[in-house]
């Protein structure tokens, strides 16, 4: 028997993106198409990317058929993220993917954006399976999760505030280096001493322990304004555009530091030293190499390939696969279904 044909629709926030993956490893057609409007404001702008949603999706899928040889015909479902994300976003993707499966007839899964990350890096490895403690750090969110199966999810922490790839947008417009913030100050920090500055690392302190409400958790906001604060002082001092590689490797040695330090003491909680990142953080070379080193000998790391770790609609597929194939109440979507910006993660289970 053939495995399943489908079709994956991202749209949550700036990259409009359609995919068609044959069971649960077979990516025959992907376009992502990343709006650069944004880099004029250091920042999405809802509305502009509401706007070019509606302008590209149709050739985006077309585009994304054509590469996989299937027309849309052929496809047993249609996945599409319903949220969390920007409304207007959001609805354009599933607004399209609900009238085409009305039109097919196929069932429709609406899919969970950071569910969906936890799946991305399977596409690549089929050894990316549970048990695992996944990091899924990006843009809009930053959750540590315990993992013992598909669907089963145990939320360890979660940011209070900022995001980690937000603070990395924040501290790269603050350092005038421009926008998305994570790849530019990767680049730019490889020129600089991470040790150069000690900022803070927030909510990580050496006498927490297991079920203190800041043991897991996460914030960035305090460090993206002792950042700015340090800039003031250069500025003024006239020091500023010569410490640029400086405040951005410790920025980001700071940042990295809090995200590795809070993910092994899940490692160590769970017993578990198996470690899946995910969001477009995961693509931080910086944080792959923090992580793998301190899980060791033994230790066993999976993060999707960068084009995989972006927003895009390869992981809405796998993840629409998942719950096609479960066939658990609610996994398949009735076709009244609406986007939710503050979409709840499926399948969270009360801490152990």
């Amino acid at each position: 028997m053939a495995e399943p044909l489908l079709l994956g629709i991202e749209t949550s926030c700036d990259e409009t993106s359609a995919a068609v993956l044959r069971g649960p490893m077979r990516l025959l057609g992907h376009r992502i198409l990343t709006q650069d409007v944004h880099e004029v404001y250091g920042g999405v702008v809802p509305e502009l990317a509401s706007r070019a949603h509606l302008q590209v999706i149709d050739t985006v899928v077309d585009s994304a058929l054509s590469e996989a040889g299937v027309t849309l015909a052929q496809l047993d479902a249609i996945g599409a993220t319903a949220g969390p994300g920007l409304i207007g976003a959001l609805l354009v993707g599933l607004t399209w993917a609900k009238a085409v499966a009305y039109a097919l007839g196929r069932p429709l899964v609406a899919v969970h954006h950071m569910e969906a990350h936890l799946f991305a890096a399977s596409i690549d490895d089929a050894a990316a399976q549970p048990p695992f403690v996944a990091l899924l750090v990006s843009g809009g969110h930053t959750m540590l999760l315990w993992v013992p199966e598909w669907g089963r999810y145990e939320l360890l922490g979660e940011t209070r505030d900022d995001a980690a790839g937000e603070a990395f947008d924040k501290v790269a417009k603050i350092l005038g280096l421009g926008y998305p913030g994570g790849p530019v100050i990767q680049r730019v920090a490889a020129g600089g001493d991470p040790g150069a500055w000690a900022f803070p690392r927030p909510m990580l302190a050496s006498n927490q322990r297991p079920g203190e409400a800041d043991y897991y958790d996460f914030s960035f906001s305090g460090l993206k304004t002792s950042v700015l604060n340090r800039v003031h002082h250069l500025r003024a001092e006239g020091a500023f555009e010569g410490a640029v590689p400086d405040l951005a490797a410790s920025f980001q040695a700071a940042v990295v530091g809090v995200l590795v330090a809070k993910t092994m003491r899940a490692v160590e909680e769970k017993g578990c030293r198996r470690v899946l990142i995910g969001g477009g953080v995961a693509a931080s070379g910086p944080l792959r190499e923090a992580l793998a080193h301190a899980l060791g000998p033994g230790g066993e790391l999976y993060f999707p390939s960068p084009r995989l770790a972006t927003d895009n609609g390869a992981m809405i597929a796998r993840a629409a696969l998942f719950h096609l194939e479960r066939g658990a109440p609610g996994d398949i979507a009735p076709l009244d279904v609406t986007a939710r910006p503050d979409m709840a993660f499926p399948g969270l289970v009360q801490p152990c």
